[in-house]
């Protein structure tokens, strides 16, 4: 590695293009009401006038993309341990980072920056609710050196007083740097994408076949003569099986629409180890790279479905320090279509050592209770107080309820059933989920506070709540042992509270 980041350095001159389309780009979100009315009346715009001005408006973005890289410098303070940023058109911006504080670094390429043949580096830490650092036009090589020096493990003390690194160690890291000892295959990828999403896939259908009904009752009822010449020449098998052949042509659609994007966006995932940590990078169009830091890891998530677990595969999940619901949707980092082996590899490598379910804690009975009554009870009364009060049209529909009793009746108790708290000296795992069953692990000492409750009507039953929050998000368990839970709770506050762990 022979980039000296110690002294100020711009981006790759080429860059210069890549701030002109983002520039571009911006204007054209600002401007285009008006470009879409000179589109549609180009003909009434006097031309002159109009090339005049697309000359100075790309004139202008070229002036400010220009100075935009001139005053765009970046540099490593060793003195001070700090990744300073400076930027700005007109009013100059100058940004430290702490490198301890560094969360995540992330090695981009848009489908712009591919074509010019320049990276992105954006620069990630906890707490904040945006990326503090980004590098927009990088080369390769300079942004995984750099990316090198950001996220350096800190135990440099170790070395001191230690003997050299033998020249077999030093092959054996150099190898793990270049070989990925995870690569998701496209066949993997190809199950994720028909065992996912089931949710989304129902909603579609649903809210497409609705309005098909609704729009058919308003032809049918304006146009009762052709109501009954069309029931006069179809045949009712005939309408089963369109209908069915309906639901399984949209369904499909929908299933390759979710096989696209799941190609799309993690096409040639590999895993590979570099000092301690894991390097992603994946996707086809838009690619990235990110480093993961096992320290910092709040939150760890497998999940599996009936048919995932039958071809052998299942989605992980990994959350780092947010500071949002919104920002922890994103900075979600999800491996797809990983083997029990590969799951394995990854825990070990994250936790050094595979979690064990210890202790299992199970909610009381009326957690159920309280779900059914939610999701089945308030419906059905609103549905009955509707129809008798409102529109008696509405149980002309009855013959729904029993279908949707059933079925939502079918997920709550799968839910309940699966609905688990396991507790290990060493490690905190919430089970859930009706049909994709979900693992939440963490760690004692990454828990930032603890939240119990108990309603006054539990307190002869014996029963509350808990509420572990990370930084990564929350874990909630309903309903359970009060007595186990306090008990569990004083261990992890002293657990936290002797605890030298740096996951910040």
């Amino acid at each position: 590695m022979g980039a000296d980041f110690s002294q100020p350095q711009r981006q790759s001159s080429i860059g210069i293009l890549v701030m002109f389309f983002y520039t571009l780009q911006q204007y054209a979100r600002a401007l285009w009401p008006m470009i879409v009315i000179w589109i549609f009346k180009f003909d009434e715009v006097n031309k002159l006038y109009f090339f005049l001005g697309m000359a100075t408006v790309f004139g202008s973005i070229g002036v400010v993309s220009y100075l935009k890289y001139l005053n765009f410098t970046f540099f490593l303070d060793a003195e001070n341990e700090e990744f300073i940023i400076t930027d700005g058109v007109f009013n100059k911006t100058k940004t430290a980072i702490q490198l301890r504080k560094i969360q995540q670094v992330n090695i981009n390429q848009s489908f712009i920056q591919k074509l010019i043949g320049v990276y992105e580096l954006d620069v990630d830490t906890a707490g904040s609710n945006k990326k503090e650092g980004a590098i927009k036009a990088i080369s390769h090589e300079l942004a995984l050196e750099l990316k090198f020096c950001l996220l350096e493990n800190e135990e440099t003390q170790h070395t001191i007083g230690t003997e050299e690194i033998s020249l077999e160690e030093t092959e054996q890291k150099l190898f793990e740097a270049t070989h990925p000892f995870i690569k998701i295959s496209f066949l993997s990828l190809l199950k994720v994408g028909i065992t996912s999403n089931y949710e989304r896939s129902i909603a579609l259908l649903l809210i497409f076949f609705s309005t098909i009904y609704e729009n058919l009752q308003n032809f049918g009822d304006e146009n009762n003569v052709y109501k009954e010449k069309v029931g006069s020449y179809i045949d009712k098998n005939l309408v089963f099986q369109t209908i069915l052949i309906s639901i399984v042509f949209l369904f499909g659609i929908v299933l390759v629409v979710n096989v696209i994007r799941i190609v799309f966006k993690y096409y040639d995932y590999k895993i590979t180890r570099q000092k301690g940590s894991l390097l992603l990078s994946f996707g086809l169009l838009n690619t990235k790279s990110t480093i993961i830091k096992p320290e910092k890891v709040q939150i760890t998530t497998v999940k599996r479905n009936y048919f995932q677990k039958k071809m052998g595969i299942l989605e992980l999940k990994i959350k780092q320090a947010t500071s949002g619901e919104k920002e922890e949707r994103k900075s979600v980092i999800e491996i797809p279509g990983c083997s029990e082996a590969e799951r394995d590899s990854i825990l070990k490598l994250l936790f050094h050592k595979i979690p064990e379910k210890g202790l299992m804690l199970q909610p009381n009975f009326r957690k159920l209770v309280f779900s059914v009554f939610l999701s089945i009870g308030l419906p059905l009364l609103g549905f009955l107080a509707i129809g008798y009060w409102i529109e008696p049209l509405f149980f002309e529909y009855s013959y729904v309820v029993p279908v949707y009793v059933i079925f939502i009746g079918l997920i709550q108790y799968f839910k309940f059933k699966n609905n688990r708290l396991f507790i290990n000296e060493n490690f905190i795992i919430k089970q859930s989920g009706a049909w994709d069953v979900s693992n939440d692990i963490i760690e004692p000492s990454k828990i930032q506070a603890i939240t119990t409750s108990q309603l006054f009507w539990h307190k002869k039953l014996n029963i509350g709540s808990v509420t572990l929050h990370t930084a990564g998000g929350d874990i909630a368990f309903q309903l359970g042992d009060y007595s186990v839970i306090k008990q569990q709770v004083n261990l992890w506050l002293y657990q936290i509270e002797t605890s030298d762990s740096n996951w910040m």
